[in-house]
């Protein structure tokens, strides 16, 4: 979750780290720190808080170097506070080194270095690595064999990036369960990071890194190595998106940003990939693979958080309309305990990052069962996307608010081509093929509908906007974007808020309800929607204010409800894309007039890298 950079070239190194870690503050904001080579040592600087905090304590003592490593920290081991920011130092200072990850032995290395008489000064498991490097590194050795014994020892996960004044002019990074990548610039110049946000500036050349790998960064170029010590080839990749990408382009925040993008984005994921005539999808990552398919008798889809909602939506997809027994797994439990897998099962992973690491933990645990997997991620090179045996890309574009708003719906719209592909193959005519194919090429327009509601809804977030808790209530299709719509509410703006099945409500939540409990309720035209009705007609009874969201005017619910958010009509399983949108927008606007940081939710970080 943390975010690393580095940078050995001819420029000034300064510059480009900040710069690289502003870009990567959404892994992580509870502190930052920069290791620089200056020709008189390691000169480190590190500070608790947001970066520009680390950017004014730089200026005010300026160094000059050319090589030099820069973390920003989401805390896992110790509070965030200046001794546990990174980066973090052997005991004469000569030594640099910053981590993102977990590890485990920690504690049985750290009590081995104390007998040894190695200082530890923070509470941080990552300080263990640098003091083991130190005592591990032989006179005249270079710094790369002394930085592949220590993480031959380390049991954990980690993405590392090492300097040292022993050995300067280089930079050692490694990665075991941790997302790092090299960046392959010119005229000398090479960067590090966790993700391509840190180099684009640069470069657009990238080198991912697998698990169990090391590199060696030197102006002369890079050489990559498995961790037992030979020498390995990794390809050179190019990112294909721009830096506006990664910019607000005149939005206030990242998430009004990514929130307005979703036409573009929804329409990116479908481009090329719809067959109109055809009534089917082409699905260029998986057409290969259709005999593998063709044996499926069942679907586990792993994922967590936002990218799990989206797999309930996708499960009652694919079981109405593909004929495919499907459940849905928090990637977190799964392999914690013994599920059963039958031989015919797909493993299909979630994850917008492509990097979360509990998402990954299971995968592997479905091919350590020998089982087909497959991926739906954005990050193209991402290490789920190059571990599953085929996927489909979103193609949504960086998403740099922690809240995932535009990655959601994209996942909806790639899990519904998955369902038509699906499909298509089993019993599904070419007539519902095609209706399908019809209401998903103007959906990208009918998010646009939605869109021109922002102002109305900016209005009803001023009169929620002191609430201290909210219920979300849904039923079908719809129960998951109540969990989706709960949760960006909790993420953003520090409100309790709880989604609901919709007639689960009487068996417990409706305790809770009374004038001060707003109830959100999902009442687009479907075939449960007079069930919801009922359930509005409870809530209403108890005096609860509801807002609810309908597809049409709604006669039923004339004055039963307090308020009422109108999208347009599609199909029932393509609708969450468009009752998704407003709730969106309600915790975006009630979050910023709490005064909360939208884009950088206190606690949370975008990518979950650690267990």
């Amino acid at each position: 979750m943390c975010g690393i950079v580095g940078y050995v070239g001819p420029r000034n190194a300064t510059p480009i780290l900040l710069a690289g870690l502003k870009r990567l503050e959404y892994r992580g904001y509870d502190s930052a720190g920069v290791a620089l080579l200056n020709g008189a040592g390691v000169h480190v600087t590190k500070r608790p808080g947001k970066i520009h905090v680390l950017k004014e304590a730089l200026d005010q003592a300026p160094s000059a170097a050319t090589c030099g490593i820069a973390h920003t920290r989401w805390a896992t081991h110790g509070a965030p506070n200046q001794p546990n920011a990174h980066p973090h130092t052997s005991k004469d200072g000569d030594i640099a080194l910053v981590h993102n990850g977990i590890i485990e032995n920690a504690a049985v290395i750290r009590e081995q270095l104390r007998k040894e008489g190695f200082p530890f000064t923070s509470e941080t498991d990552t300080e263990v690595v640098v003091h083991l490097i130190d005592f591990l590194w032989e006179d005249g050795e270079p710094m790369e064999d002394a930085v592949a014994a220590a993480l031959r020892q380390v049991e954990g996960a980690y993405g590392i990036a090492v300097v040292s004044s022993r050995d300067p002019n280089k930079i050692v990074v490694a990665r075991n369960g941790s997302p790092l990548l090299i960046g392959v610039g010119q005229d000398g110049e090479m960067l590090a990071g966790s993700d391509a946000a840190a180099v684009i500036e640069s470069t657009r050349d990238v080198v991912y890194l697998d698990d169990g790998d090391y590199a060696v960064l030197t102006p002369d170029g890079y050489r990559t190595y498995h961790l037992h010590g030979e020498e390995v080839q990794r390809g050179v990749h190019e990112v294909t998106w721009d830096l506006d990408a990664i910019e607000k382009g005149g939005y206030e925040h990242f998430m009004l940003k990514e929130i307005f993008e979703q036409p573009s984005s929804l329409a990116d994921v479908m481009r090329g990939r719809l067959l109109g005539e055809e009534g089917d999808a082409r699905l260029g990552g998986i057409l290969a693979h259709q005999f593998d398919l063709g044996r499926i008798q069942r679907i586990v889809i792993t994922a967590c958080g936002t990218s799990w909602h989206a797999g309930l939506v996708g499960e009652y997809m694919l079981e109405e309309l593909a004929q495919v027994p499907v459940s849905v797994e928090y990637a977190s439990e799964f392999r914690y305990r013994n599920p059963v897998l039958e031989d015919d099962t797909l493993t299909l992973a979630i994850s917008q990052s492509g990097e979360t690491a509990d998402t990954l933990a299971a995968l592997k645990e479905s091919q350590r069962r020998g089982l087909k997997t497959m991926g739906i991620v954005n990050a193209v090179g991402s290490t789920i996307a190059r571990q599953t045996d085929f996927g489909i890309y979103l193609h949504a574009g960086p998403e740099i608010g922690v809240a995932s708003t535009k990655a959601f719906t994209s996942q909806l719209v790639a899990l519904a081509l998955f369902t038509l592909f699906m499909g298509r193959r089993r019993e599904m005519s070419a007539v519902e093929g095609h209706e399908i194919v019809q209401h998903l090429e103007v959906l990208p327009g009918q998010v646009e509908e939605v869109l021109k509601l922002n102002d109305e809804i900016r209005d009803l977030a001023a009169q929620y906007k002191d609430a201290h808790n909210f219920l979300y209530l849904g039923r079908g299709y719809q129960f998951p974007v109540a969990l989706e719509g709960a949760l960006k509410l909790k993420e953003v703006s520090y409100i309790h808020a709880e989604g609901y099945p919709a007639a689960e409500m009487k068996h417990g939540p409706i305790a809770l309800i009374d004038e001060n409990m707003p109830v959100v309720a999902l009442a687009p035209r479907d075939p449960i929607f007079s069930k919801v009705v009922s359930n509005i007609e409870e809530v209403k009874a108890r005096q609860g204010r509801i807002l609810a969201i309908v597809s049409d005017d709604a006669p039923e619910l004339q004055g039963k409800v307090d308020h009422m958010i109108k999208v347009p009509q599609t199909l029932p399983h393509l609708l969450p894309v468009l009752t998704t949108v407003p709730l969106q927008l309600l915790a975006y606007h009630i979050a910023v007039m709490r005064g909360c940081d939208v884009d950088q939710p206190r606690n949370l970080a975008k990518s979950v890298t650690v267990e």
